[in-house]
């Protein structure tokens, strides 16, 4: 079964602290995404998103600066293992900061 990654980046005028801060906390992930986030918010816990759409587990925190999960969407296809989203943040001079997603290990198709 063939892989697909997605790089994403935005700038955001918040910061770094801030965006890392709602990320982890569930009604506050729940309000940016419009849909129900249960977090639980250690390197260990376990993470849904999506109304249950997705479910994974913390592999990395770094306050701040640094989220890696694992990802496993509902639709992935049967013996599929999870993929692996990292979000990493970089403040700016200006007070904002920029999110990037990197989504790798992708099922084919799923991208």
């Amino acid at each position: 079964m063939g892989k697909e990654a997605i790089r994403l980046s935005q700038r955001f005028p918040v910061d770094a602290g801030r965006i890392y801060q709602a990320w982890l906390d569930s009604a506050e992930h729940s309000a940016f995404t419009g849909s129900t986030a249960v977090i639980d918010p250690r390197v260990g816990g376990r993470h849904t998103a999506w109304d249950g759409y997705a479910e994974g587990e913390f592999l990395a925190l770094e306050p701040g600066r640094r989220i890696v999960a694992t990802w496993r969407a509902s639709d992935f296809p049967e013996g599929a293992g999870p993929s692996r989203l990292e979000v990493l943040l970089d403040p700016d001079e200006e007070g904002g900061t920029t999110v990037t997603l990197f989504h790798t290990d992708i099922p084919e198709g799923q991208a």
